[in-house]
């Protein structure tokens, strides 16, 4: 099963960004004006980095919103020169244009990524609530991520040289760029205590017991679970600490289920649900899936549990050789957190 666009992926990230910043600022001291140079030792690209903020002269809030409102204006260009490229796509190979609509779908990602990002730096001059830290430590390592795609995409495919060269260049320039923002974000915003494993009420920590995942959920849920799964196979309930669960499908190629394709049950999964609500759970048995899942943004709070390894695969033929850009074979995409894969 290949992925695209994982949390897991992207927090992954981040974590690996900022256990290369080996300068720590107390949050008692984050309020204090610090010159460019000392704060920018301590981030990936510290050359970069004091040229971004060069005669500047602030807080690391300061220097923070400088950094991700720059990223946000540079992802707005790199958004229009792609748009300005597509406008002219009969001009290109196949593998040009899908490597160029990627770019395009990745880039309109970024954008509202660090749009919201902003949002919220322009609002805090302290550290964020923990998990509100997160969500947005998480989007612009996103960011990160994406424009690595981006890239390779366009790496992959005999892209036209002029696409290339024009592209190529500003991705890595953005690169850095986000980079930097990512990594003043940890530095400001981030609170310095470790952050909890265990499931909190907005659903971003699941926390597994011995390998196993306590769930709470009615008894017409657990009924149904417990049926798909089959027998001897019951399911691990808690009264606390418990991940709720608020309805259950099933996807099953016999038609024994509610459905018989994934895409199918993600579709019927409610729009923008609350955390409050609990966890939509769809349960997929055992079997070759043949098709090509994506999880819209509005699908939030979904978890898919298979019937286990080598039980349930998803699976497809794109390739590159094919003309299919490498993100565009995954079998599998979400373009939102808060869905848990297991």
């Amino acid at each position: 099963m290949a992925f695209k666009n994982l949390s897991l992926l992207t927090i992954c990230l981040s974590l690996v960004l900022s256990s290369l910043s080996p300068i720590s600022i107390a949050s008692n001291n984050k309020r204090d004006v610090v010159p460019p140079e000392t704060l920018c030792k301590s981030t990936v690209y510290p050359s970069y980095c004091k040229t971004l903020l060069a005669n500047q002269n602030g807080t690391i809030f300061d220097y923070g919103r400088i950094s991700v409102r720059k990223s946000l204006s540079q992802s707005r260009k790199f958004l229009n020169l792609v748009n300005s490229f597509l406008q002219d796509r009969s001009s290109f190979s196949l593998p040009t244009t899908r490597a160029l609509e990627d770019c395009q779908f990745l880039a309109q990602q970024n954008f509202e990524y660090l749009s919201n990002a902003l949002d919220n730096v322009g609002k805090a001059s302290d550290d964020l609530p923990t998990t509100e830290a997160e969500d947005q430590q998480t989007m612009l390592s996103a960011a990160l991520t994406n424009q690595e795609t981006c890239l390779e995409g366009l790496q992959t495919t005999a892209s036209d040289e002029r696409v290339k060269s024009e592209l190529l260049s500003s991705l890595s320039d953005d690169t850095k760029l986000h980079s930097v923002s990512l990594d003043l974000f940890i530095k400001g915003w981030v609170p310095e205590k470790k952050i909890s494993t265990s499931w909190q009420p907005n659903g971003r920590h699941l926390g597994f017991r011995n390998g196993r995942l306590p769930l709470r959920m009615s008894n017409r849920v657990r009924a149904i679970y417990d049926s798909a799964r089959g027998h001897g196979r019951k399911l691990l309930q808690d009264s606390s600490d418990s991940v709720l669960v608020n309805d259950i499908v099933v996807v099953s190629q016999d038609g024994s289920g509610n459905f018989t394709t994934i895409n199918d049950a993600i579709a019927a999964a409610p729009n923008n649900s609350a955390s409050s609500d609990g966890y939509f759970l769809i349960f997929v048995t055992g079997g070759v899936y043949q098709e090509y899942v994506s999880i819209a943004k509005n699908k939030k709070y979904l978890m898919m549990v298979g019937d286990g390894i080598n039980q349930t695969i998803i699976t497809g033929d794109h390739n590159v050789v094919d003309n299919f850009t490498t993100f565009n074979s995954a079998t599998f995409g979400e373009q939102i957190k808060y869905t848990h894969i297991f």
